[in-house]
């Protein structure tokens, strides 16, 4: 059986979303969002605010253990927040190295460092030291900035500084998120290196990710937004449902959404409630008839009885 991860997607899973995705599928960890560490030495309540699964043994509602990432240039800061952060007995720590935001990268954040491995070296060894086998160690890189030319030398300057498993999102900065990943390169990263490796990037299901494990040769796998947009998506690969999102799947879907935004209304301001639900109702239309109405119908609403009342008039409730 492959592992099967969350990803971590900036803006869009956070604790709600990591929630109710993994009440819908069963997953090895899920990776929070990235905290920042940039200027000082974050509290804990920074690393709370971000997780607040850390509260609860570090796991979701469903029991799904949950990594936290952290997305930084300085190695020593980085090693003393990574050894604030193990106090707190998160599931792990992730390092991110494949964040293409440009605002990110302009403060040397993310995948920009790819084309700097003894940085990369020197971060993943301060984070080992800092955390002294207390938690587990990933990284998350992509391919390079322009092209491919880093992505050896990155993957192995992060195993040999510490990290313990790579996950490579098949892309360079400069794809972004368009299509097609390049698969075949997870495969050449995981020749070069002795830690386990994982493929991402544009699985968004069954049939993609069959061809993603041709092509890369590996068997675990990092979902992001192809769970987003079928939060049964891991199942479908476990074989545990049909390959193809069926009439049945909207009704188990309902609930969930329902749950999503409670949730939501408790997290964010009233303002940004709206948008958190059309966001995630955009994904789902991918795979569902159903979701299609449903944006259409809250698309232009703006206030949150609004969208309450057309959510509860579509059975979300």
């Amino acid at each position: 059986m492959p592992r099967i991860l969350l990803a971590p997607m900036e803006g869009l899973v956070d604790a709600p979303m990591r929630d109710v995705l993994t009440r819908a599928s069963a997953y090895d960890w899920c990776v929070t969002e990235f905290a920042r560490i940039s200027t000082g030495l974050p509290p804990a309540r920074f690393f709370t605010r971000i997780a607040p699964e850390l509260n609860v043994a570090s796991q979701t509602y469903a029991g799904t253990p949950v990594r936290v990432q952290l997305l930084g240039s300085d190695p020593d800061l980085m090693g003393a927040s990574a050894a604030r952060l193990a106090d707190l007995s998160p599931a792990g720590i992730d390092l991110n190295f494949g964040c293409p935001a440009p605002t990110v990268n302009r403060h040397r954040g993310g995948s920009v460092l790819l084309e700097e491995p003894d940085l990369l070296e020197r971060i993943a060894r301060c984070v080992a030291l800092g955390i002294a086998g207390r938690t587990p160690l990933t990284a998350k890189m992509r391919l390079g900035v322009r092209d491919t030319v880093p992505a050896i030398e990155a993957a192995q300057a992060l195993a040999e500084g510490g990290a313990q498993m790579l996950v490579v999102h098949a892309r360079t900065k400069q794809d972004g998120y368009r299509p097609p990943a390049h698969w075949p390169w997870i495969a050449r990263i995981a020749d070069a290196v002795a830690v386990p490796v994982v493929a991402n990037g544009e699985i968004w299901n069954v049939a993609d990710y069959l061809r993603c494990m041709s092509e890369g040769g590996l068997r675990d796998v990092m979902l992001g937004r192809g769970a987003v947009s079928d939060p049964f998506l891991a199942e479908r690969i476990r074989g545990r449902m049909p390959a193809e999102p069926g009439a049945d799947d909207w009704l188990r879907l309902q609930p969930l959404l329902a749950h999503y935004w409670r949730a939501v209304l408790t997290r964010v301001e009233e303002r940004h409630a709206p948008g958190r639900i059309k966001q995630w109702l955009n994904l789902l239309r991918r795979n569902y008839p159903q979701a299609e109405l449903l944006y259409q119908a809250v698309r232009p609403l703006r206030q949150v009885a609004e969208v309450r009342d057309c959510l509860w008039g579509a059975g979300v409730r």
